[in-house]
């Protein structure tokens, strides 16, 4: 039995809420981990909270994806968004290791400026099922960038708002923590955001009922598609480790040390670097329609993996900027195809659960890697070491999924023209 589709105004709703989101995640990663440092953690530390923070989104993603079908998708996403409020208060007021370490943990909080949560995972197989295969990249291109887009002006906006404040006498740990509270604010709006869904929704998003029951057979209500689902998420799951080493906090922290930029300078580049991202997302819809959704996966990414590690090799702050957001430019066109691509090689009724399962595995990979980066970052001889560690797992990867999935064709591919 098939779900109903969702009305259009819980599409666009849900647009709305990722755009929303997203401009909340690009404003606090601008100045996550500046303000840890602020108030007084080491390198270290800052990168044991920024991997305890993806942690913790994980072991939330995982519960709340797997359970939203029994107890309601709207209820969960409201339960998700007052985790974003509890993570950004408690950050806000506390200067403390330990309380940190707990709301990096519990909260959900993101110093990458893209997703974390279970926010993704539903919104994702909500749109595959409501649009066609012809037009699922196209919309789903659409979807990446509003997030970027907000991503982009949440990094402009934060660090518009230190300087604004500063500017003023406030302190420059006193300016962070408004944005911090800010964030808070914004987790309560997208609370009563998912109020707004219709009771369609539930069906749409989640899919019918029976998908996921105990009486079919499977590992997290998967059942044909196991064995694609795992080895793409053991790849995702490669991607984000390597991603993990320059989460945008990282890249931010590393040219605050390198350069010496403050955080309305940061706010600028993020905010150039988002919107070329976003932008790349509308021509890889075009390019997978010509060659393939896989194809546009691996060659798009693998360029721009290259740039990354030529961006600590640059000596000048305007260098190093210019290839970042060279690489920004193209970095991001695998993202909507990779969303496509893994809801067309499951079955209909496994989207929700393939959703929750690579994107846990996303976020599992990258929570590994900060503690890390901030080890290299607290090495002098070190400080380029995430860049290029990063740059190297990305092209292993590419070259994993190629020959590995290159005979796993999407139907909409396969069938003749």
């Amino acid at each position: 039995m098939s779900a109903a589709p969702a009305p259009r105004s819980d599409v666009l709703l849900l647009f709305l809420t990722r755009a929303v989101r997203l401009f909340a995640y690009g404003s606090v990663s601008v100045i996550l981990a500046l303000y840890l440092a602020e108030v007084g953690l080491s390198d270290g530390q800052i990168g044991l909270l920024l991997t305890m923070t993806l942690l913790g989104d994980t072991v939330i993603s995982l519960g709340i994806t797997t359970t939203a079908d029994r107890v309601g998708r709207k209820r969960m996403l409201v339960v998700g968004a007052g985790l974003m409020v509890l993570g950004g208060v408690v950050f806000a007021l506390s200067g403390s290791f330990v309380p940190l370490l707990l709301a990096a943990t519990v909260g959900v909080i993101s110093p990458s400026g893209n997703e974390v949560g279970p926010f993704l995972a539903i919104e994702q197989a909500a749109l595959a099922e409501t649009v066609s295969a012809e037009d699922r990249t196209r919309v789903l291109a659409w979807y990446h960038l509003a997030g970027a887009f907000a991503t982009a002006a949440g990094a402009l906006a934060a660090g518009a708002l230190v300087q604004l404040l500063e500017a003023q006498g406030v302190l420059p740990l006193h300016s962070m923590r408004v944005v911090l509270f800010a964030y808070a604010g914004v987790g309560a709006l997208l609370a009563v955001q998912f109020l707004w869904l219709s009771p369609a929704a539930e069906a749409a998003t989640a899919g019918p009922a029976t998908d996921l029951a105990p009486s079919r057979p499977g590992l997290l209500g998967l059942h044909r598609s196991r064995g694609v689902v795992l080895g793409l998420s053991g790849l995702f799951a490669l991607d984000s480790f390597g991603g993990g080493f320059v989460l945008q906090s990282i890249v931010a922290y590393w040219f605050h040390i390198r350069f010496g930029a403050d955080p309305v300078t940061l706010g600028g580049i993020f905010f150039a670097a988002n919107l070329l991202a976003g932008a790349s997302a509308l021509v890889a819809a075009r390019i997978a329609r010509r060659v393939g959704l896989l194809n546009t996966m691996v060659f798009t990414h693998a360029p721009s993996n290259l740039l990354l590690i030529l961006v600590p090799l640059m000596p000048t702050l305007p260098l190093a900027v210019a290839v970042l957001l060279l690489r920004f430019a193209i970095s991001q066109m695998d993202v909507p195809a990779r969303l496509s691509y893994t809801a067309a090689v499951v079955s209909s009724d496994e989207r929700s659960a393939a959703a929750g399962i690579t994107g846990v595995a996303r976020t599992t990979g990258a929570a590994l890697s900060p503690v890390l980066a901030g080890l290299l970052l607290s090495n002098p001889a070190l400080t380029s070491g995430p860049f290029i560690v990063a740059g190297t797992l990305k092209l292993i990867y590419d070259g994993l999924l190629y020959r590995l999935f290159r005979g796993v064709t999407p139907p909409e591919e396969a069938a003749p023209h």
